[in-house]
C-alpha cells in the first residue's frame, strides 16, 4: 500500500513540476480609455487604450485596438474614431456620445475575431472593451 501511495506523491509531483514550468498565456483582463470624459469643442480628440494583463508588463499601451462610436447604445455616424483613436464629431454632432475600444483578449487564441457584441463594443468572449465619453457641441 506504501508503494503505491510513494508512486501518487511522485505523480502528483511531477504535475506540480510541470506545470510550474510550463508558460500560461498571457491574458488581457480590461481596457481603460484616456481621456474618460473629453469635451470636443470643435477639435478631434485623441484617445489612449490602456490595456491591463494577468501577466507582466502591465498596465501597456495598447497599439492594436479597433474602435467606435454609439450614441444612447445604438450605432452612430455622429462621431468618427480613426484607427489610431482620433475621435471627430461630425458637423451637426450635438450631445454626449461613447468612444470604445476593444481588443482581443488573449493573443492570437480567438483566431478571427467577431465583431463586437453591440453597438458600443460590448465584451464578447474574446474581447476586451474600454469605453469614454465624448460631447460634441
Amino acid at each position: 500500500m506504501a508503494k503505491y501511495g510513494s508512486v501518487l506523491l511522485l505523480v502528483i509531483l511531477a504535475i506540480v513540476i510541470i506545470s510550474a514550468c510550463g508558460s500560461s498565456p498571457r491574458v488581457l483582463q480590461s481596457v481603460s480609455l484616456s481621456p474618460t470624459i473629453a469635451d470636443a469643442q470643435g477639435s478631434p480628440v485623441q484617445f489612449m487604450a490602456t490595456g491591463y494583463f494577468n501577466q507582466q508588463p502591465s498596465p501597456v499601451t495598447l497599439s492594436t485596438t479597433n474602435w467606435g462610436a454609439c450614441y444612447q447604445n445604438q450605432s452612430t455616424t455622429a462621431v468618427s474614431v480613426s484607427a489610431d483613436g482620433v475621435a471627430q464629431c461630425a458637423n451637426g454632432a450635438v450631445g454626449t456620445y461613447t468612444v470604445w475600444t476593444w481588443a482581443e483578449r488573449s493573443g492570437g487564441s480567438c483566431g478571427t475575431l467577431p465583431l463586437p457584441v453591440n453597438p458600443c463594443g460590448g465584451s464578447g468572449e474574446c474581447q476586451v472593451t474600454g469605453i469614454a465619453q465624448l460631447t460634441c457641441p
